[in-house]
């Protein structure tokens, strides 16, 4: 024997760590036919028995015992190795410093900052959620990257940033489907006296779709009002209104609250924007965001 071969080694150190052939076959994701076999081969080429038979069980033999002390250190030490590179690697993982407005449904959110995710130089995301001034502030302090938000950066705003929008679209209303039978009709006057649940007045669209209601002499009775989309979405499956959500995320809204589509309103938009201090973006995660808003989110070439 010119060389060890490793592979029939770390099988043999799992029959022994497992005191099994067919515990260490599971772990391995073989046969045990297999593992069986393999141990066989190396028995073969080592020139000795590493394990004898003890009624069912099986038992390490003295050559057996001796190679194990040197199959842990070898072992052992490749674990040191991998674990070494792996918190190397973790360390130079550079982190994009996301703040996300809180009137951003959270669904989007993830859809938009999933792709900087999948970089082949990926990035460690943090994520803080807050008031769109709030969050402003610590991107003027550059304790964030970029701001995920549903309105631009106000014109003369002290903040020196700028405004990317990733994309727009409509919106569509929601309703379980008992409340919806309660209020038949057609749309959109069928939410005429009904219960509605609303965005909060820190949220962009709630002035426009107050004006949309008036527009279409529509007096619904408005039994709450929510800055936290995901809180308006779970009274909304609990039945408490009739509520509004992006259309882009119509599917994800039916299936993950178990609610129905009751109809859109193409003339009230709702926008998201990415707000960096780059006039031009440059940075490979936030150019992933942007892209793939644009192509499979809004469908959009803004």
């Amino acid at each position: 024997m010119s060389t060890l071969n490793f592979k029939h080694l770390r099988y043999y150190w799992m029959v022994a760590k497992t005191g099994s052939i067919t515990k260490a076959a599971e772990q391995l994701h073989l046969t045990a036919h297999a593992v069986s076999g393999q141990i066989n081969e190396f028995e073969s080429t080592l020139g000795v028995e590493l394990f004898r038979k003890n009624g069912r069980n099986i038992e390490l033999t003295e050559a057996g015992k001796r190679i194990l002390s040197y199959a842990d250190t070898i072992f052992n030490t490749g674990d040191q190795l991998l674990d070494e590179l792996r918190t190397e690697m973790n360390a130079r993982r550079r982190t994009l410093r996301i703040g996300i407005a809180d009137a951003v449904p959270k669904v989007i959110a993830y859809r938009l900052i999933q792709p900087a995710l999948n970089l082949s130089d990926p990035v460690r995301i943090n994520c803080r959620e807050g008031r769109l001034d709030l969050l402003l502030g610590e991107l003027a302090l550059h304790k964030l990257d970029l701001i995920i938000a549903d309105r631009p950066l106000a014109a003369g705003s002290n903040v020196r940033a700028y405004n990317h929008l990733l994309g727009e679209c409509g919106l569509t209303v929601f309703a379980t489907a008992a409340l919806a039978k309660r209020y038949k009709g057609d749309f959109p006057q069928r939410l005429n006296q009904a219960p509605l649940l609303i965005p909060g007045e820190d949220v962009a669209i709630q002035g426009k779709l107050l004006r949309w209601l008036e527009e279409h002499q529509i007096r619904p009775q408005i039994v709450g009002e929510f800055d936290d989309g995901a809180l308006m979405k779970a009274f909304g499956a609990a039945g408490a209104g009739f509520f509004f959500a992006p259309s882009a995320m119509r599917d994800d809204i039916c299936q993950q609250h178990n609610v129905i589509a009751i109809g859109d309103i193409d003339s009230v938009i709702e926008q998201i924007y990415v707000i960096t201090t780059e006039r031009r973006l440059s940075d490979p995660a936030i150019i992933a965001i942007s892209q793939t808003a644009k192509r499979d989110l809004f469908g959009t070439a803004v």
